[in-house]
């Protein structure tokens, strides 16, 4: 799968996002619906974890902070193609929200997340950074079947 991340584009991936050594995203497209599954660790910005995603489905979400919807079609900019968007009711923001662009192909439009350290994770359609750790800006990287890693 090729995962496009703000500006930066990661070809041959294994829909497997590392952030400082530690799997905390994954997206897969189901092949039987090609539905967008997304399994991820959330964290605070103590680097508690506070939630837990597990292929669109919560295993726990401390005090329902967080809000997830997914469909299969997506609204008329994106064509009906498959999305998913994740919201934190506590701060009002956006946590990630992803689309299928093409068969083999998702693209994060946009994220705003803590790692297991605390440390915030920004992307826009743009760059893709950790401040004061790494900041990519219009990458283009072959993953060779692994995982991407940032940090």
């Amino acid at each position: 799968m090729d995962l496009a991340i703000g500006s930066n584009s990661f070809r041959n991936t294994n829909g497997v996002l590392a952030i400082h050594g530690k799997e905390q995203i994954v997206l897969e497209i189901a092949p039987e619906s090609e539905q967008l599954l997304l399994t991820m660790d959330l964290y605070n910005a103590s680097g508690h974890q506070v939630a837990h995603l597990r292929r669109n489905e919560w295993k726990f979400n401390l005090d329902d902070r967080f809000t997830f919807s997914a469909t299969a079609s997506s609204p008329s900019l994106y064509g009906g193609a498959p999305w998913l968007k994740l919201d934190d009711k506590e701060t009002g923001n956006m946590v990630l929200e992803a689309s299928v662009t093409d068969p083999d192909k998702v693209q994060i439009l946009e994220g705003r997340l803590y790692t297991h350290k605390g440390q915030l994770l920004e992307i826009t359609s743009h760059l893709c950074r950790i401040a004061g750790v790494v900041t990519m800006f219009g990458d283009t990287r072959d993953a060779r079947g692994g995982a991407i890693v940032i940090g």
